[in-house]
């Protein structure tokens, strides 16, 4: 009953039937009381996204698996320090983190949200270390900007260690002897080839596989499990994992490890009864690649009765009558009565040699002769049976027959057997050659794909955004248009304030996959910037169609709104996004913008503060609090918050703008127009630093300087009024009334701001006042 409903537990999970899941897996915990089962129900909280169930379930709890779903548990309930006493029990210091990778992912993120960078960075990169396919790891470690290379993260060093660790993670017991006998021939093990038949039939027939009357194929098959698991040990690689299927008792068995099978080693069983299986064998063609001296030899073998069992059965199902039908029929009579044991610690190579070789090549028709000459005891399983230790084969009494055997026939047995073992061991080395070169070359390409898309994202967030952007071109035609790769695209021209190719990736993104939310919040900035009030608006019910309860869907709502200069609907949007999401970083930002537009500084530096405490290299959210404090007048923490973002984003136009600024207002010119300087180099199509660095040239009296950066800039924004207005000014210190006058007058055409329009009037007014006087006034 317990094995029945873990298994209808699973199988519900594995639907998504969370509730009849839990309901399951609470009779099962109430008939059954143990941790795995607890560990189960917990599972089925979790997936129910009920983790304050899985909380309390599982609280207490020792083993490894436990603490790992405790700890998620905590964690997504804002609980990282008891998720940390989880994961790192105080009691045991030196304790291993439980589920590996997984494991030091969590807790790398428990660090990183508890501010201590240097802890999550070493967890974050001893997950990688271990499974360097966790591109979160990777992800998490770009964004706290401590990411290597993706050369050296995602290169040649990690194929081999994770195949060193997934291929050879079991102690590695002695390899099968696939070569003749003098050792001449590679081992499988040594060629790269896994022992997948072993897990095939493990798979097919269980452990607990029984002799089943009437069935001439199930104990062959069995057999040769018992045997393989005796003498191999191997273990078996998870690329050649079998599909999960129930207890296979028909004569079907699995499907062949070497497909490339010449045409003249293909076999045909019988699937008769056992009496007609040994008729067709007494009937069919005979084989040329042995003879009855190989079949003696095998014989002799002190653990060769299985073997026989299988080969008989294999090579003579198509050979004619010949002398040895007389061998065969007596060798099958005696097996009957005179049953062997398999025995695991005897068991002689060349039978499992033979057993491997057939079972890869058609291991489902095996003739029932083979049935006829090994029998289990009743009630006993395979596994029990084959393992029974201190056991031995016996001789087989017929095998005193083979002493009348000819010197030729034995001479030409061996001519036959070297053939045999060439032709044997080239398909073997073939096929060992091809499943090496099938998964090496798997795992290569896809740590070539991590490499190119790590490199693009590090980049990316380094904001070294024009090299991420020929970086994401070498992606092939199906990886770059996908939706994430075009968002990365969408965010690396937002960062390069290229806001109409910044729209057009985000919208192939959307078109790629119009489910996909993520980046969703920056494109909507993109919008907000572009002022396209229509297309925003459209993307904001798109979203909220596709997903109300995405923080994305709620930014861009706030955006409509903060567009149309209604601030306090836009922060109550913002708002909502943070409470559906907490750790987004992003909304917290906008919550800050919103909360300065309205002037509530208190609350936005707040709202700023969060925000870095999710992510200490949000630079948005760094400016936000420079913007603060310079309207503050608090010049000094200005230019201490500015110069952290700048630090951050070293490539921003923006940023160097308003670090001038700061550096200005504290009477640091110098300073301020060399910032200037690398802002208008870094982005000649933003005018905001050449407006600030003529502010600054007008402050030191350089007013032909100011004049001729002042004509430069209005051939780049002709309808931007504070550039007419900083011109009058300047023509007004120069004495030229006139040309300040026609200045000033053109400034108020082009309808400026409420704030501007008074300043330009008030200049106007007191044009023909001394400057002298201007200022005691």
């Amino acid at each position: 009953m317990e094995t029945l409903l873990v298994e209808c537990v699973q199988s519900n999970l594995r639907l998504f039937m969370h509730r009849n899941a839990i309901f399951l897996c609470e009779r099962l915990c109430a008939e059954f009381p143990s941790e795995l089962n607890l560990q189960l129900l917990a599972s089925c909280y979790l997936h129910n996204n009920q983790a304050y169930c899985a909380y309390h379930i599982l609280k207490g709890t020792q083993m490894a698996q436990s603490r790992y779903l405790f700890a998620i548990s905590c964690f997504q309930m804002d609980l990282l320090r008891e998720a940390e006493a989880a994961l790192c029990p105080a009691n045991e210091p030196n304790a291993e983190v439980p589920n590996g990778a997984a494991g030091h992912y969590l807790l790398g993120l428990i660090y990183r949200y508890t501010d201590r960078r240097e802890s999550a960075v070493d967890h974050f990169m001893q997950a990688l270390s271990i499974d360097p396919f966790l591109w979160v790891a990777y992800e998490e470690l770009c964004i706290l900007g401590a990411a290597e290379e993706a050369n050296g993260v995602f290169g040649v060093a990690a194929a081999l260690r994770f195949q060193q660790q997934n291929l050879h993670s079991e102690p590695s017991s002695r390899n099968l002897q696939t070569g003749s006998e003098d050792g001449s021939v590679p081992s499988s093990r040594t060629l790269g080839l896994d022992d997948t038949s072993l897990k095939q039939v493990k798979q097919l027939h269980g452990n607990n596989l029984r002799d089943i009357p009437g069935h001439p194929h199930g104990a062959v098959v069995a057999a040769g499990a018992a045997i393989q698991t005796a003498n191999s040990g191997h273990n078996v690689s998870l690329y050649n994992t079998p599909s999960p299927v129930p207890v296979q008792l028909s004569g079907v068995a699995p499907p062949p490890l070497c497909r490339n099978v010449p045409p003249n080693l293909s076999t045909q069983g019988g699937e008769g009864s056992p009496r007609s299986t040994v008729n067709a064998v007494m009937q069919a063609p005979r084989r040329k690649f042995m003879d009855e001296g190989k079949l003696r030899k095998s014989l002799r073998s002190s653990s060769a009765r299985a073997a026989y069992s299988q080969v008989s059965g294999r090579l003579f199902s198509d050979s004619a009558p010949r002398r040895s039908t007389r061998l065969a029929g007596e060798a099958a009579a005696n097996s009957n009565s005179n049953a062997p044991q398999i025995g695991g610690n005897g068991t002689n190579h060349s039978s499992t040699k033979f057993l491997g070789t057939f079972r890869e090549r058609d291991s489902s028709k095996v003739s029932s002769a083979t049935f006829r000459s090994v029998t289990v005891r009743k009630g006993q399983s395979w596994a029990t049976e084959s393992l029974d230790e201190g056991r031995r084969p016996e001789a087989l009494d017929d095998a005193r027959s083979d002493n009348t055997a000819t010197t030729s026939s034995t001479t030409s047995a061996s001519g036959d057997d070297r053939s045999f073992e060439r032709e044997r061991t080239n398909m073997q080395m073939c096929g060992a050659l091809t499943h090496g070169s099938r998964v090496t070359g798997g795992v290569l390409e896809l740590l070539g794909l991590l490499r190119t898309l790590g490199e693009g994202y590090r980049l990316s967030c380094m904001y070294r955004c024009q090299e991420a952007l020929e970086v994401y071109l070498k992606l092939s035609h199906r990886q770059y248009n996908t939706g994430w790769v075009l968002s990365q695209v969408g965010k690396a021209y937002f960062e390069l304030v290229d806001y109409f190719e910044a729209d057009r990736a985000f919208s192939l993104a959307r078109r790629a996959s119009p489910y996909t939310l993520e980046g969703m919040d920056i494109h909507s900035t993109v919008l907000f910037h572009l002022k396209e009030e229509m297309k925003l608006s459209y993307l904001a019910q798109e979203l909220i169609s596709t997903d109300r309860l995405s923080p994305q869907s709620w930014c861009a709502i706030g955006n409509c709104y903060s567009l149309q200069k209604d601030h306090e609907t836009a922060l109550k949007n913002f708002q909502r996004a943070v409470h559906l999401d907490s750790r987004f970083a992003y909304a917290h930002t906008l919550c800050g913008h919103e909360y300065t537009a309205l002037e509530d500084y208190e609350n936005g530096i707040k709202c700023y503060q969060s925000a870095l405490r999710i992510d200490a290299r949000h630079y948005n959210a760094w400016y936000g609090l420079g913007m603060v404090y310079l309207r503050q007048e608090k010049c000094e923490f200005a230019e201490h918050h500015f110069r952290k973002a700048f630090q951050i984003n070293p490539r921003s136009s923006v940023l160097m703008c308003y670090l001038g600024m700061a550096l200005h207002a504290l009477k640091r010119n110098k300073e301020a127009l060399e910032m200037m300087e690398k802002a208008i180099l870094a982005d000649k199509k933003n005018p905001l630093p050449m407006y600030q660095k003529a502010n600054i040239l007008l402050s030191l009296e350089k007013l032909d300087e100011a004049l001729k950066v002042l004509e430069e800039l209005k051939e780049y924004v002709p309808r931007e009024s504070s550039v007419w207005a900083l011109m009058g000014k300047i023509y007004k210190r120069l004495g030229m009334h006139e040309k300040a006058m026609f200045h000033f007058g053109l400034a108020l055409d082009l309808k400026p701001s409420a704030a501007d329009v008074a300043t330009i009037k008030s200049a106007i007014e007191k044009l023909h006042v001394p400057e002298e006087i201007e200022d005691n006034l």
